[in-house]
């Protein structure tokens, strides 16, 4: 056995046993810890805990891959995700907790006092969820595949069997818990191979200015300068332009920024602290806690590109270093010799081009191909899995309690016990961790794509809903199932048809059918269109039909008026 793989067990065995720990001594003994972690956690707590549910497989192991891959177009994805972290925060958070409900079923449920917004509200979260952990599930096989040296399939089902054991068993208590071990081991894990990387590329120890410095071998020439020749010899567009039109970066911009507000397991964490005033601290300190990563990011993407094209383009494909071969022996690295001459020929031509690359793979090889230390190898490999493993479970919880306490306990069975209700959420759990497992082992697409496509969802399902029910107490329910319910449906439809082909021929047409993408914007971004729909649909429908209860009307005057008294407002 390597050093490598010794290390990997190591750490990964001895993150695993932490988060196992964490998850027997934080166990739920009441619905209220099982869904909000009985609403005591501290917001120092809570702003960890919320940046590993926010930081997910998506964005530790794909958006440097991304990124490295797609150069200056993949910062829509940076822009996108902070900018939506941050309106989440001011423009929602506060408010929703205010009102006092556990999830955005339950918001929607309560403020437009109906029980069918309630169940298109359900159905709306747990396609959104399930979208997102497919991207997650997917995230822990290939970890596994690579690390573990199993197939990826058997990846996935030894990640469904540690989510199931601390999400099933905790609840929201345990998963905040092991959330905030999670978020100490991938922030450490990304952080050091960057580190090691940009001293040994550019002799700077911070990454973020690293990837802007001159290299270290004297040339003085700048790294991403570079790049950029590197890319442009190989017929690749140089890394620092764009190619996607104006229309297409906003609208992919808008829809990962709306979709994170409605996001239901990053909204469900501002329950679990006591006040208001701490929903707003864990809030900043998230956003934080965040920023390290996400800084980080755009440099560790040039510093795996740089590297991969240095290290294999042209070369003898019999001398290609140990990592290579390992990765190879997972699928996810593969070389093809078209030409008989035993060299990888890396090109942006497909007809020439004999080396397939994922994209998810870049993060994870990157202290490979730089020939790191072994135990910085098994580091990034415990981090992986701790960004994967935290937000699939923050999403579990979503779909255990919208079918436990929205769909059960408030629509088919209101005189469920509590005992019962708890049971009902941890047998949802499981079930959604076999279909989230289904998922992983069939994933529709790469970590990040699948995730961005989980934001479109969200924005064109959820958001209009929350916005207008905090901000606009006129708007009554029929207004805000029709908006939820076009939306939904639009983007699902759009999805379908453009990013899998499912009219139009399959998988295969997709390409094609990109020249007839509707106002140019990708599936990725016309969550923007379907949320503009939603919001057009919703206040048209409500201008013909019956102003909601004056009661109603009152709750949403309070939300937004702090009442000066208790623990509700912070004083």
């Amino acid at each position: 056995m390597s050093d490598e793989q010794i290390w990997t067990y190591v750490l990964v065995a001895l993150s695993f046993g932490l988060y196992i720990g964490i998850a027997i001594w934080s166990r739920a003994g009441s619905t209220k810890e099982f869904y909000v972690a009985g609403g005591g956690v501290s917001p120092l707590a809570n702003g960890m805990a919320t940046a590993a549910d926010w930081m997910s497989a998506a964005s530790f192991i794909s958006m440097a891959g991304i990124i490295s891959f797609a150069g200056y177009d993949g910062a829509v994805y940076l822009m996108g995700w902070t900018g939506g972290y941050v309106l989440l925060a001011l423009l929602l958070a506060p408010y929703l907790r205010k009102f006092g409900k556990f999830t955005v079923p339950d918001f929607i449920g309560e403020r437009y006092y109906s029980k069918t917004a309630r169940v298109v509200a359900v159905i709306c979260a747990l396609i959104v969820s399930f979208t997102y952990v497919a991207g997650q599930m997917r995230g822990v096989g290939i970890v596994f595949s690579r690390y573990l040296e199993v197939d990826i399939n058997t990846g996935v089902v030894i990640g469904m069997v540690i989510v199931l054991f601390y999400a099933v068993l905790g609840g929201m208590k345990g998963i905040t818990y092991t959330q905030v071990a999670q978020y100490c081991v991938l922030i450490f894990a990304f952080m050091v191979p960057a580190i090691f990387i940009s001293i040994q590329m550019t002799g700077n120890p911070i990454p973020q200015l690293g990837f802007g410095d001159t290299l270290s071998d004297g040339s003085g020439t700048y790294l991403l300068d570079k790049l950029d020749g590197l890319s442009e010899e190989l017929g690749f567009a140089a890394y620092t332009d764009g190619s996607k039109s104006t229309i297409d970066v906003f609208a992919i911009t808008l829809a990962l920024m709306v979709g994170t507000a409605g996001l239901p397991h990053v909204i469900v964490r501002f329950f679990t602290v006591k006040r208001v005033r701490d929903a707003r601290k864990s809030a900043g300190l998230a956003l934080l806690f965040i920023a390290i990563l996400y800084t980080t990011a755009p440099a560790v993407a040039v510093f795996a590109r740089t590297n991969l094209i240095e290290t294999v383009s042209g070369k003898e494909y019999a001398n290609m270093p140990e990592w290579f071969n390992r990765w190879e022996k997972t699928g996810l690295i593969a070389h093809e010799d078209k030409n008989g001459d035993g060299k990888i020929q890396y090109v942006a031509s497909p007809e020439v081009n004999e080396l397939t690359v994922d994209r998810d793979i870049m993060v994870l090889a990157n202290p490979e191909i730089a020939d790191l230390p072994a135990w910085v190898i098994g580091l990034i490999a415990a981090g992986g899995l701790a960004a994967a493993l935290s937000t699939a479970a923050g999403l579990l919880l979503v779909i255990s309690s919208s079918v436990s306490h929205d769909l059960i306990k408030n629509v088919l069975k209101p005189d469920l016990s509590e005992k019962g209700e708890l049971w009902a959420a941890r047998i949802s759990a499981a079930l959604a961790v076999v279909v989230a497992g289904y998922f992983g082992i069939n994933p529709p697409g790469f970590v990040a794509a699948v995730v961005a496509l989980a934001f479109g969802l969200a924005a064109a399902s959820f958001f209009p809903a929350i916005i207008l029910g905090i901000f606009y107490k006129k708007m009554n329910s029929k207004g805000a199932i029709s908006g939820m319910v076009v939306g939904l449906c639009l983007m699902l439809f759009y999805m379908l048809k453009f990013k899998f082909g499912i009219f139009d021929g399959g998988k295969e047409a997709v390409d094609v059918l990109q020249e007839s993408w509707w106002f140019g914007v990708s599936p990725e971004g016309f969550g923007s269109i379907a949320m503009l729909v939603n919001f057009i649909v919703a206040i048209v429908v409500n201008k013909f039909t019956a102003e909601p209860p004056e009661e109603v009307q009152e709750i949403v005057e309070n939300i937004r008026v702090p009442n000066q008294a208790g623990e509700a407002s912070g004083h």
